[in-house]
């Protein structure tokens, strides 16, 4: 019986109108573009402007970009995972405005949140509901509105993130192309040194929580910078050696935009060359959630059925991955 695989067949992407430039953030911080550019390779960031809109508006349209490019009937989507560490509310799920906005009126839907792991970790939880059988049309989208918890007089964070939103729909495939392996690993002793305090259930945001800013992204950036080069690039490294894959052999890695220096130690440290590596965090910065799909969105022209990618990620909680992939379809 020939193995069923899942497999990405469509891509769509989404980012504001909205460009906040490094050459602006000096007019509002003690910071200068060439300090930006060289501690995190960031020139801009995209940021979503307009009173109630959340990451829902930008997951939606992310959605209908793919929808129209594929030329796909929403109501044929069985599922719809919506990967966000900035949901639009408590208590109501982004994924089910979503779904039903853009008229997947016969899907379920649910929301994942692994911080800056969250699409690596749906990709994984996407690709188990096709494999089962039991769906043919899995739509994963990453999107977060990172702006709506950033501190834009804090240097050291809001110089980093912008909003976006990526999609990309999962269907079977039997061809043995689509998802082969994946390495998945938490560590809930680092979710002090990047989190957002208040808001949840522990610290409800009230009066005093304002005061001292605590609705906003705090992180100890040293602590990140170290966790994050040393475990991407470990599970990326034990992935490869699982399945046999040389450096040769990779075609891309695409590995979540948090800053420049940790995607070139990363690649580094298994042996790829620059021309192996997506990059993208130049236009957008860190969105979070959408990182990986917005690479997939801007590299798509260029990727060939076939094309071995290995996948990266590592984000708060502390939580991080890897996962192997055989591209399966040429965008002529």
């Amino acid at each position: 019986m020939t193995k069923l695989n899942a497999t990405i067949t469509a891509v769509g992407g989404y980012v504001p109108e909205h460009i906040l430039s490094n050459k602006m953030l000096e007019t509002m911080v003690d910071t200068n573009e060439e300090w930006i550019i060289s501690r995190t390779g960031i020139k801009e960031r995209r940021i979503l402007k307009g009173k109630g809109l959340g990451s829902s508006f930008l997951a939606i349209n992310a959605a209908k970009d793919l929808i129209d490019k594929k030329n796909i009937d929403p109501k044929t989507i069985d599922l719809v995972i919506i990967a966000t560490a900035t949901p639009d509310m408590q208590g109501a799920s982004t994924a089910s405005y979503t779904a039903t906005q853009i008229g997947a009126t016969n899907a379920f839907a649910f929301d994942m949140d692994a911080a800056c792991s969250s699409f690596l970790f749906g990709m994984s939880v996407a690709a188990r509901y096709i494999e089962s059988g039991a769906y043919k049309k899995v739509l994963l989208i990453g999107a977060d509105k990172n702006s709506s918890m950033i501190d834009y007089t804090d240097r050291t964070t809001c110089i980093i993130f912008g909003d976006g939103a990526g999609a990309v729909l999962f269907e079977p495939n039997n061809e043995g192309l689509g998802m082969q392996d994946e390495l998945l690993k938490t560590d809930g002793t680092g979710r002090d040194f990047l989190r957002v305090k208040s808001g949840g259930s522990c610290h409800p945001t009230d009066e005093n929580a304002i005061k001292n800013k605590e609705q906003f992204i705090k992180q100890d950036g040293k602590t990140v910078f170290k966790n994050a080069v040393f475990n991407m690039a470990d599970v990326s490294t034990k992935l490869l050696k699982r399945n046999n894959l040389k450096k040769e052999e990779v075609n891309w890695l695409a590995a979540h935009q948090a800053n420049q220096r940790i995607i070139d130690a990363t690649a580094k440290r298994i042996e790829l060359t620059s021309d192996q590596v997506m990059v993208n965090i130049e236009k957008y910065g860190n969105t979070t959630s959408a990182t990986i799909p917005l690479l997939l969105y801007d590299y798509e022209s260029k990727l060939k059925k076939g094309d071995n990618i290995i996948f990266a990620a590592f984000g708060g909680g502390f939580s991080w991955g890897s996962i192997y992939f055989k591209w399966s379809y040429n965008n002529n």
